[in-house]
């Protein structure tokens, strides 16, 4: 029974979710960028270049037989692979960065001095008296 309770209490901490949702919108954010890369910026670069799709740009390794298919080197998809990554890293790279940004300045914050305990209170009101 102990295994089930640490179970459940793994999976309730704050951190846990945050950490689910964080994929979920990871995810989400990556076929996002997938289809800004795909639909949005290679199709003007493909004009650019004379009418060319970029995703059908291969390199025929071996051509296609009556028993098999063609062998091809996408080098075209890789391609638009990489610059979704660039993308991608960019952004959390930018968020990183922001967050640190955020962090530091909560940090360098002046907090105000703690206020003196009772004892402490007690003792400056001493010494006041000695000094006169």
């Amino acid at each position: 029974m102990s295994l089930i309770k640490e179970f459940k209490d793994f999976a309730i901490k704050g951190n846990m979710m945050d950490m689910a949702v964080g994929i979920i919108v990871g995810a989400a954010f990556g076929k996002i960028v997938s289809s800004l890369v795909k639909d949005i910026i290679m199709p003007p670069i493909g004009v650019a270049l004379g009418g060319v799709d970029f995703s059908d740009l291969a390199v025929v390794l071996q051509e296609k037989t009556a028993d098999a298919d063609a062998v091809l080197l996408k080098w075209g998809a890789f391609s638009q692979t990489i610059i979704d990554f660039l993308i991608v890293a960019g952004a959390v790279f930018v968020a990183v960065k922001v967050i640190n940004g955020m962090k530091k300045k909560e940090e360098e914050a002046p907090s105000a001095p703690p206020k003196p305990t009772k004892d402490q209170e007690l003792l400056s009101e001493i010494r006041d008296l000695l000094k006169k």
